[in-house]
């Protein structure tokens, strides 16, 4: 009889799952404890949901790694590229140290249990982690996300996994937050404009996810990060792969086309072959709360007293200088859909200049491209002297406890397999990473007056024009005059 109950009970969950919007199916009915280890909950999970953690296991947040399908030159590669892999300007690499002993800390955002080394079993589906994306209540988490040593971030609130199981829902923007708030070693460090601030906020701060008292929509990330079978949509500018790309015009098209209100409506809409949305709708970021601008590796280990930042240490002995920025005015790049990307083991053509870590393709020229707008992210980090590569260095388990630069270069080599010299230089490093985030009311997007007629918001030339193309003629202006003669 148990069993028969249970067994209507799962066919009960799966009926009601499956319809559109069961977003709040209560689980303390088909979820029983005690439970001791996440494992155990996921064990649970499994009963029911088996077909989901297959799927789950097929994305990139489980694999850490994709085709390279938006990196310029390597569309048709077939090996697999991402977190897993790849380098980056904040804590680097997730490969350094023998037998990939930083997957320890930097692993401990992936939604998954025990992956602490190189070995880990991607085809288990017991080791998926269901709780980080779907727990509501219980005070679940993992440990300190990204790659922070510092230990701010843990919750020191007593965790209950029996509650944190039973609460589980669609997940909410503290869920996702969990590991995209805190990408790049702390709260607001990495991207522009995504931080804990937006868990609960005002319209003031973000439009979409602004609270329905303030006049927001209260939206949910995967409102407009569509998810599929677990596959979420979303092109990040730090990665190299995406499954679907996030767009607005996924709501803002048709009878809710942008501007049919607005006084000078037709002549912004011409804006829309040039100018991304993003471009005027996100006048500054890091309104929440300030957002890591620089980062100099080359500290690391020196005694510097240093004045905060907006309330944000500008030096720690263990990672070194930080810029912070607030309310940041972005800069402006043509992008066309793919970017640049720095790849492991790629040689450095002049080490005098900064490395290009990632920043969009695009130009003037290619019709295709759109002026977004970026954080500009500077720092540096060691470089062969001999082999002229970035070094994946091991910053967990070593650098971070001794400061020796050498002994982390040689340990870190152990985890990729790159050749180390012996030798190292430290060369600077800049990021454009993508402003997507923080939309402004539409009170206070870009004006007219801010760009054009003596406005120095866009810098005209940088991006290929003789000057201000309200004067000097736009990129159509050609095409424009040609079909007039026709």
């Amino acid at each position: 009889m148990r069993g028969m109950l249970g067994i209507l009970a799962g066919v009960v969950l799966l009926v009601a799952s499956a319809a559109q919007g069961m977003a709040a199916v209560d689980h303390a009915e088909f979820v029983k404890g005690p439970f001791k280890s996440g494992s155990e909950v996921t064990k649970v999970c499994l009963e029911c949901h088996e077909q989901q953690a297959a799927d789950f296991m097929k994305t990139t947040h489980w694999t850490w790694a994709g085709t390279p399908n938006m990196v310029k030159g390597m569309e048709k590669s077939t090996k697999k590229y991402g977190k897993s892999n790849m380098i980056n300007s904040f804590c680097t690499s997730i490969q350094g140290g023998k037998d990939g002993v930083v997957h320890e800390s930097c692993g401990k955002c992936h939604a998954g249990y025990g992956w602490t080394r190189t070995d880990f079993d991607f085809t288990d589906k017991g080791k998926v982690d269901c709780l980080i994306c779907h727990a509501q209540k219980g005070n679940y988490t993992r440990a300190t996300v990204g790659c922070d040593i510092d230990k701010k971030s843990i919750d020191k609130k007593a965790m209950d996994l029996n509650v944190a199981a039973q609460s589980v829902g669609l997940p909410t923007r503290k869920n996702c937050g969990a590991c995209h708030f805190f990408g790049g070693g702390g709260d607001a460090v990495k991207n522009a404009g995504l931080d804990s601030t937006l868990e609960k906020t005002k319209k003031s701060q973000d439009v979409h996810m602004g609270s329905k008292e303030s006049g927001g929509q209260d939206m949910s990330c995967q409102t407009c990060h569509v998810t599929k079978n677990h596959k979420i949509g979303g092109a990040s500018s730090m990665m190299a792969h995406y499954d679907t790309r996030v767009n607005c015009e996924q709501c803002h098209s048709g009878a809710k086309a942008p501007h049919q209100k607005a006084k000078n409506g037709a002549l912004i809409n011409k804006h829309l072959a040039t100018v991304a949305c993003q471009t005027c709708h996100i006048p500054f970021f890091a309104k929440g709360q300030a957002t890591k601008m620089a980062w100099k590796w080359s500290d690391v280990g020196k005694n510097i007293t240093a004045e905060e930042q907006f309330d944000k240490e500008t030096y720690a002995k263990h990672k070194g200088t930080f810029v912070w920025g607030m309310n940041v005015k972005p800069v402006y790049a043509w992008n066309s859909g793919m970017v640049e990307r720095y790849m492991v083991g790629d040689k450095v053509k002049d080490p005098t200049k900064p490395v290009v870590m990632m920043r969009p393709v695009g130009d003037i020229k290619d019709q295709k491209s759109k002026i977004y707008p970026y954080k500009l992210y500077k720092g540096d980090q060691p470089m062969d002297a001999k082999y002229k590569n970035l070094i994946i260095f091991q910053q967990y388990k070593s650098l971070w406890v001794d400061y020796d630069w050498d002994k982390a270069c040689r340990l870190g080599a152990e985890g990729t397999g790159l050749p180390y010299s012996g030798k190292y230089q430290f060369v600077n490093t800049v990021a454009y990473i993508a402003a997507q985030h923080e939309v402004a009311p539409k009170e206070e997007a870009l004006q007219c007056g801010e760009c054009h007629m003596g406005g120095n918001r866009l810098d005209w030339k940088a991006l290929g024009y003789k000057g201000d193309p309200m004067q000097k003629g736009g990129r159509f202006a050609k095409a424009a005059q040609k079909v007039a003669k026709k």
